[in-house]
């Protein structure tokens, strides 16, 4: 298979599982690269036996993670190889299958411009316990938070084309939370997502494995912070700025006012860190979309909390904090779904 170059990062790889691989590799595919991303020099023997096998070996002095590592590998076949189909990206300790691999590549011939992914099944006996639950949580993450429905979120198993590779150079991250931002950047550049049902392998009970459940966890949901955080702290300013005017506004309409002058302090403060911090992307088109959003949501916010006042005796702040709370969540999924698309 000439039309197709097998990226494999690797850092302090089990050696006889990874030959087993590469031995398995080569009889299929005939250009494979593999990125020694600074496995230091325990590992030089091993890895000039495997260039010795007609392999490219590109090396990182130091470890610089897994995300440089592809993207690295991803430079280095764009510079090197003309008339190619693609890249498929494999881990090293034996996870994916030279079968698997080919379905990939067969995948990503007919959908060039997709991201093919290769997911695993973690409803089986033999998945490890964080795998299992890890995934499940990231992936219902993912689909709540990002609107992407995923089977197998944090798969290495992937394909790419030559356009795609070029684009996901830019995405950002250099360890285990590049791929994770990769599947983010496909639903903010509308790029398509295709699966690949793949066998689940582990083994050794997946303990060779560099993937830390803790540190690179907190990687992987850091952008999801942000969103809580923006959402949140715009939320409190909002509440903290009308409970104020309320009381200074000493006129009948002084809720509608109030939440209009609150509302439109917090929305500014709100776009600005939505789109230099979390979404990243700000237009004239998503300023105006903004704006309407903001007025919408401002006048069903002072009604219903006006119309509410009148028949419930409890604090207006309580009820704007009820009503506002549902207007949050439903703002989180129109700014993402409308406002700061691309």
């Amino acid at each position: 298979m000439d039309d197709i170059i097998i990226l494999i990062p690797a850092y302090k790889p089990n050696e006889e599982i990874m030959m087993d691989f590469i031995n398995e590799l080569v009889k299929k595919f005939n250009k494979v690269v593999v990125v020694n991303d600074g496995s230091g020099s325990k590992y030089d023997e091993f890895f000039k036996k495997i260039e010795s096998m007609n392999i490219k070996i590109l090396r990182h002095d130091v470890n610089k993670g897994k995300g440089r590592a592809i993207k690295t590998g991803f430079e280095y076949i764009l510079k090197n190889y003309n008339n190619i189909t693609g890249t498929v990206t494999a881990d090293c300790d034996g996870q994916h299958s030279v079968e698997d691999i080919i379905k990939c590549a067969n995948a990503l011939r007919k959908n060039k411009n997709a991201l093919i992914v290769g997911c695993r099944n973690f409803d089986e006996d033999h998945v490890p316990t964080k795998s299992k639950y890890g995934n499940k949580l990231t992936r219902g993450i993912f689909k709540v938070f990002i609107g992407i429905n995923i089977t197998d979120t944090q798969s290495g198993l992937r394909a790419f084309g030559t356009e795609l590779m070029s684009k996901f150079l830019k995405t950002v991250g250099e360890r285990y939370e590049y791929e994770t931002n990769m599947l983010i950047d496909c639903k903010t550049y509308d790029i398509e997502i295709k699966e690949v049902t793949i066998k689940t392998i582990y083994i050794r009970n997946n303990e060779e494995s560099h993937f830390n459940p803790i540190k690179d966890s907190l990687r992987i949901y850091k952008l999801f912070f942000k969103y809580i955080l923006a959402a949140t702290s715009s939320f409190i300013l909002d509440i903290l700025l009308f409970s104020i005017f309320v009381r200074l506004i000493n006129i009948e309409n002084n809720i509608m006012i109030s939440t209009i002058i609150a509302r439109i302090l917090s929305s500014i403060y709100n776009f600005v860190v939505n789109s230099r911090l979390v979404f990243k992307k700000q237009s004239k088109t998503s300023i105006i979309k903004y704006l309407i959003l903001v007025i919408v949501q401002m006048f069903v916010s002072g009604t219903s909390v006006t119309i509410i006042a009148k028949y419930v005796k409890i604090s207006s702040s309580i009820i704007k904090i009820f009503v506002d709370t549902l207007i949050f969540i439903a703002n989180f999924f129109i700014q993402r779904e409308w406002v700061f698309k691309k």
